[in-house]
């Protein structure tokens, strides 16, 4: 075979974790999920790992593959290592697939490696290159247990410089796009060819010869082929998109050639809905066809090795016209979605994070001296405790790359040294200067990455930084009037989030009011060990009084906080915490306070609360952002409940009536119709969520809102049957011969399908089409022997309703 395809998926997503916090908080954009991660993993990452391929008629799914062990891809790290502690299986499932691609790729694997956390390396200081390399080289040992064959740079920002650095730490190639090279000539001759306007040979690979004598390979991805696939409509039909690769393959076959796309991996299902079913079926059609043989960058590297070569255009990328402009300067670029705006805020934002990182540069060099003699050897080794953050391998770390004994302030003190230099990278994340305005989420996201350089800064080298960067800010113009500039987005959005020990103490004492007392409890990346706690309640009123120690588990840094909680009725919430409290301090606020309160004199309470703990006060908007949302619900249900019974007794009493209006065809008033449309949203919701469901119940409900024809909550009703859709799956999966489960799935979509409801059915499919598969083969464990004819014939219609073809 001399045809070959490859298909690579940039798969990434911004890093939005809160840097205190090291957790993506709840994100309202992404309901009904938790954010924007969960959601894009949804519609995309999961998909991809177990992608359905259809029958001729389109209409049922015959077969099932891991998209990933068919086409070479790079995830983010900062993105693997969510999806590592969220959605464990799916991660394995990426990591499996690279394993099960070395079989079919002759040893190569389909993953490449990233640069870490997708900074813009021609822009970058050559220590944050050389880290960004090292950092993103060991994520990928420690992952998929091989070493990384090719690297990806983020948004294909190149420039020899990068190239060099690449080829130093024995990175084989990297992909870039036509219009990034500029000359290509045959190896061994000397006439080259000018190729700047993009019209380079994308069929076959080119060596780099670099200025210190080493050398790289390079893959140019075809440009027309990639930009319909991301911004047309290519992704429409598989077969389609198959055809279109193949079109571009000469029809002579004497000369290897091969064609390779490269795209943002979400396109494959986030951008473009069940585009991972057109990348699924477009490889089977080649492969099925024999139109070509798919291949990964290494396998073909190896089988048929550069016969030109080529130079590139230093300073350029893939997502810029203009070369690397897009991310410090205001080149024009952007979304598009608002063409009045400027983005003059990005050459000012870019110099002020630059002015920041050399301002610390030095502090950091003569800081970490005490503890080594190469203090950016240590930062490069840091990727190991950012890999593994138990006290083992943070032992391990410091006894491998500091010369002396640490006590536990000194641990803290480097901890903390190589935090503001993570933290000093990570602000440079491209995100924050792709889109239009400085107000935007990915902005001000690197602004709470500075913000937390500035923190840390402060605690370890006594220098206030914040002022002047502050100051800086002044000057960056935002889009919009309401936000003037960057110093005023500055204090709307990071401010607010900064956190320390106190806040996290605050948290602690509030949060406690609401939930079971434990002696030891997470919260995020901090550890609180309680020493003293007391719970005390007046009819709605509740006082918690006590002290915890609450440690870091990211710096170590540890500190005992005491405390007083109040909540005196819906969300009134007032909270105490002070540092360093003495003992005979601690006990007279405990016995004042607890005094007060069991005289339910909440005045006399808050008094005693501001005398002891100053302006160490903390409401509810200073909890962290799930925690004020459990609060608000745990405080809301009993007035939902209320507004429940409300329209409960409105619909009871006024049904005949309704009915009446309905069966003559007059329109119900809209408080009679909202009444009615509240109650059936409200008893399917109730119904979804219990543990044991009432098929009787729910076929009532449904028959009910059919009869009415009102708006239910779609997304919401959806999104919760779909949960109980796959509990149930899981459930008959584990137990097949359970004929009770079956009829109850059968039963639950067979109701629920009038709804037209949008179904999340991709894990109950996975799971019917693994039961599928052992019957047809004979291979499981002897829980599918003997089965009546009613099991088939409900496992036959539990397949129409999912959509899968039994066999």
């Amino acid at each position: 075979m001399s045809r070959y395809v490859c298909i690579h998926g940039h798969f990434y997503q911004p890093p939005r974790e809160n840097p205190w916090l090291e957790e993506v908080e709840m994100q309202e954009s992404a309901y009904p999920y938790h954010d924007w991660n969960e959601k894009i993993t949804a519609e995309c990452y999961a998909p991809n790992s177990a992608s359905r391929i259809l029958g001729h008629d389109h209409r049922k799914i015959v077969n099932i593959v891991n998209n990933y062990s068919n086409i070479s891809f790079n995830f983010g790290p900062t993105l693997l290592s969510w999806m590592e502690n969220h959605t464990e299986s799916f991660y394995r499932s990426i990591l499996d697939a690279d394993k099960e691609s070395q079989k079919k790729f002759s040893g190569h694997g389909s993953a490449l490696a990233q640069v870490y956390n997708h900074m813009i390396m021609p822009l970058a200081d050559t220590k944050d290159e050389r880290t960004q390399i090292y950092w993103g080289i060991r994520d990928f040992e420690h992952r998929f247990k091989r070493k990384p064959e090719g690297m990806w740079l983020a948004e294909t920002a190149v420039n020899t410089e990068t190239l060099e650095l690449l080829a130093e730490y024995g990175i084989n190639f990297t992909i870039l796009a036509p219009h990034q090279a500029k000359r290509v000539r045959k190896i061994d001759t000397d006439k080259w060819t000018n190729v700047k306007e993009g019209n380079i040979d994308p069929q076959v690979a080119y060596l780099c010869q670099l200025p210190s004598g080493k050398s790289i390979n390079l893959f140019f991805y075809d440009g027309p082929i990639s930009h319909e696939l991301a911004f047309q409509d290519l992704l429409k039909d598989g077969v389609r998109f198959a055809e279109r690769i193949i079109g571009t393959l000469p029809e002579k076959q004497n000369e290897v050639r091969m064609v390779h796309i490269a795209t943002d991996g979400e396109t494959y299902g986030h951008h473009q809905n069940f585009g991972d079913m057109a990348l699924a079926s477009c490889i089977h059609h080649i492969e099925s066809k024999n139109l070509a043989k798919m291949t990964v960058y290494g396998e073909f590297l190896e089988k048929y090795p550069p016969v030109y070569e080529v130079e590139i255009i230093d300073d350029t990328s893939w997502s810029c016209i203009h070369g690397i402009e897009r991310w410090k300067s205001d080149c024009g670029c952007c979304s598009g979605g608002n063409p009045e705006w400027n983005q003059k805020w990005r050459e000012p934002l870019r110099n002020n994070l630059d002015w920041l990182r050399d301002r610390i540069i030095p502090m950091y060099e003569q800081h970490m001296s005490e503890f080594t003699d190469n203090p950016w050897k240590v930062r490069d080794n840091f990727i190991d405790v950012i890999l593994d953050r138990t006290s083992k391998s943070v032992e391990k770390f410091f006894k491998s790359n500091i010369n002396k004994e640490l006590n536990h302030e000194k641990k803290t003190k480097v901890l903390k040294l190589l935090e503001i230099q993570r933290h000093a990278m990570v602000m440079y994340t491209s995100c924050g200067w792709f889109f239009d305005e400085i107000s935007g989420i990915e902005t001000t996201q690197i602004l709470k990455y500075a913000a937390r350089v500035i923190q840390l800064s402060r605690e370890n080298f006594d220098v206030d930084l914040e002022k002047e960067f502050v100051n800086n800010l002044k000057s960056i113009p935002s889009n919009i009037p309401e936000f003037g500039n960057g110093a005023m987005v500055y204090e709307r959005f990071v401010k607010p989030a900064t956190i320390d020990i106190l806040r996290v103490g605050a948290h602690y004492a509030i949060d406690s009011l609401f939930k079971e007392h434990e002696e030891e409890s997470r919260i995020y990346c901090y550890t609180a060990i309680s020493d003293v706690y007391d719970l005390k309640e007046v009819g709605n009123q509740k006082m918690a009084i006590g002290r915890a120690r609450i440690r870091s588990d990211i710096t170590w840094e540890d500190d005992v906080i005491s405390f007083a909680a109040l909540h005196f009725g819906d969300h009134n919430l007032n909270g105490g915490v002070s540092l360093h409290m003495g003992e005979d301090a601690f006990k007279g606020m405990y016995q004042e306070i607890k005094k007060a309160f069991s005289k339910s004199d909440i005045p006399e309470v808050i008094r005693l609360m501001s005398h002891h703990f100053g302006t160490n006060n903390y409401s509810l908007k200073h909890l962290f952002k799930d925690e004020q949302k459990h609060i608000f619900d745990k405080i809301i249900a009993s007035t939902l409940k209320d507004i429940e019974s409300h329209f409960r007794q409105i619909h009871g009493q006024h049904y005949p009536l309704m009915q009446a209006q309905d069966d003559m065809q007059i329109s119900l008033p809209r408080a009679l119709s909202t009444s009615i449309e509240f109650v059936l949203n409200q008893d399917l919701l109730n119904l979804l969520q219990k543990e044991k469901i009432s098929i009787k119940m729910l076929d009532r409900v449904v028959d009910e809102v059919n009869r009415w024809s009102f708006q239910i909550d779609k997304p919401t009703i959806s999104f919760m049957a779909s949960k109980k859709i796959n509990i149930l799956m899981r459930r008959f999966q584990e137990n097949p011969k359970n004929i009770y489960t079956l009829k109850l799935l059968e039963a639950f979509l067979r109701i629920l399908r009038p709804l037209s409801l949008n179904l999340d059915l991709w894990r109950a499919q996975n799971d019917y089409f693994a039961i599928s598969k052992q019957l047809s083969t004979g291979k499981h464990d002897g829980n599918l022997k003997d089965l009546p004819p009613k099991w088939l014939e409900l496992f036959n219609s539990l397949g129409e309703y999912l959509k899968v073809q039994s066999d």
